[in-house]
């Protein structure tokens, strides 16, 4: 299910606004028909997402996990960038945008979104 944790998010939003942002969407997609349903889903959000400045760096497909433990491996991965943390905010709360999340949600099982700042630094 895709939700927000309220508290974090607001934590999210609350930081330093100047600087660009990389949302790491780990995905695994319901098993009857949720692939297609999230291509659809890119499909109606590409052009909304150009509105707001907000570019998908990477997308692909998930291969086998290579590591032991306790771990499972994701369907797709995509790397999205956005100008600054409110256009992500703003993009969510977007009419438009809303419609093509309905279709992107009826494909999904489980996702993660994990924030990242560009680092100069490793």
């Amino acid at each position: 299910m895709v939700a927000f944790s309220p508290d974090v998010f607001a934590r999210f939003l609350a930081k330093e606004d100047d600087d660009p942002v990389v949302m790491l969407n780990l995905i695994r997609f319901l098993p009857d028909g949720g692939r297609e349903r999230h291509l659809e889903y890119l499909r109606m959000a590409e052009p909304i997402l150009g509105r707001f400045g907000v570019r998908i760096l990477f997308r692909g497909d998930g291969l086998e996990v290579l590591t032991t433990g306790d771990v499972q491996g994701w369907d797709a991965v995509l790397l999205v960038q956005y100008p600054r943390r409110t256009s992500f905010k703003e993009m969510v709360e977007d009419t438009e945008y809303q419609a093509a999340f309905q279709v992107g949600r009826s494909a999904i099982a489980d996702i993660v979104l994990q924030p990242l700042k560009i680092s100069e630094h490793f």
